[in-house]
C-alpha cells in the first residue's frame, strides 16, 4: 500500500506470509514507474530483508568483461517495527532501519487499517461465516473487487482536496485512491465499471493527468501484512507502471 495516497499496489495469498512476501515485492517493483526503489515498512519477519534485498538490485557496469555487479536499487529502503510481548500483550515496539534511511511514523497501522477493512465487507474473511470461499477462484475474485472497489470507486476523507471552484458548493473535493495517485481523474460508479468496454483494456487509456494506463498489463492484485511500506492487500491491476512516490509504499 502507498501510504501517501492509501493505493493498494499489489496483493498475494499462500499457506504463510513467507511464502506470500516474495510475490507482493515482486509486484510492487514490476508497477513502480521505472522501477524505482521505495520504502518498505514491515514486522519483524525476516523474509522481507531477504526479498527486498533480492528484488530491489540493479547491475552495475563496468565496461569490464564479466558479469556485472549486482548494488541496491537507488532510494530503496526497509524499516522493520518488531513488537515486543510479554505473556501475550504488547508492551512495546522496537524500530530499526535495515536499509536506506528511516522513515516517519515507523508502524503498519495503515496495514492493519486496511486488514479490518477487509474483514468487515468480506464475509469469507470474518472468523464465524457460513459464507466461505471454497474455491481459489472465488476467493481470489472477492479479494480483488473488494480491493479495487476501495482504490477506485470509494472516497477517503484523508485525501480530500481544498476546493473554491467545486460545482456542488463543498468546501473540498472528494478522491479516491487512484485520484490521489494519478490514474483517473474522477471517482468511478458501479455502473461505469459494469460498462467499461473491452477493448480499452487492451488499447490502453490516457488520464487527464497524462499517466499512460494499460489495463491488460500484469493483471495481478496485491496483499499481504506488510505496507511496501507495505501492505497486506492489492488492487486489482490497473495500468502498467505505478507513479509511487518515494516516501514509503
Amino acid at each position: 500500500m502507498d501510504r501517501a495516497t492509501r493505493f493498494v499496489v499489489a496483493w498475494a495469498f499462500a499457506s504463510s506470509e513467507d511464502a506470500a512476501a516474495p510475490q507482493v515485492v515482486a509486484q510492487t517493483r514490476r508497477r513502480t514507474a521505472g522501477q524505482a526503489g521505495v520504502s518498505w515498512l514491515s514486522d519483524g519477519r525476516s523474509v522481507y530483508r531477504q526479498e527486498v534485498k533480492r528484488v530491489y538490485r540493479d547491475a552495475q557496469r563496468s565496461g569490464k568483461r564479466g558479469r556485472p555487479r549486482l548494488v541496491p536499487t537507488a532510494g530503496v529502503g526497509l524499516t522493520q517495527a518488531v513488537k515486543r510481548r510479554c505473556r501475550g500483550r504488547v508492551v512495546g515496539v522496537a524500530v530499526r532501519c535495515v536499509l536506506g534511511s528511516p522513515i516517519e511514523c515507523p508502524y503498519v497501522v495503515h496495514g492493519e487499517r486496511l486488514n479490518g477493512v477487509l474483514r468487515d465487507r468480506l464475509n469469507c474473511l470474518t472468523r464465524k461465516t457460513h459464507a466461505f470461499a471454497k474455491r481459489v477462484c472465488l476467493w481470489d475474485a472477492a479479494v480483488v473487487l473488494c480491493v479495487f472497489e476501495r482504490n477506485w470507486l470509494r472516497s477517503h476523507r484523508c485525501l480530500r482536496e481544498r476546493a473554491e471552484d467545486c460545482s456542488s458548493g463543498r468546501r473540498y473535493r472528494r478522491r479516491s485512491p487512484a485520484m490521489a495517485i494519478g490514474l483517473t481523474d474522477h471517482i468511478w460508479s458501479w455502473e461505469e465499471f459494469l460498462t467499461y468496454r473491452h477493448h480499452h483494456y487492451s488499447k490502453g487509456v490516457t488520464t487527464a493527468s497524462g499517466v499512460s494506463c494499460d489495463f491488460s498489463a500484469d493483471t495481478g492484485i496485491g496483499g499481504l501484512n506488510l505496507m511496501p511500506m507495505g501492505t497486506r492487500f492489492l488492487l486489482p491491476s490497473p495500468p502498467a507502471p505505478l507513479p509511487l512516490c518515494g516516501r514509503g509504499v
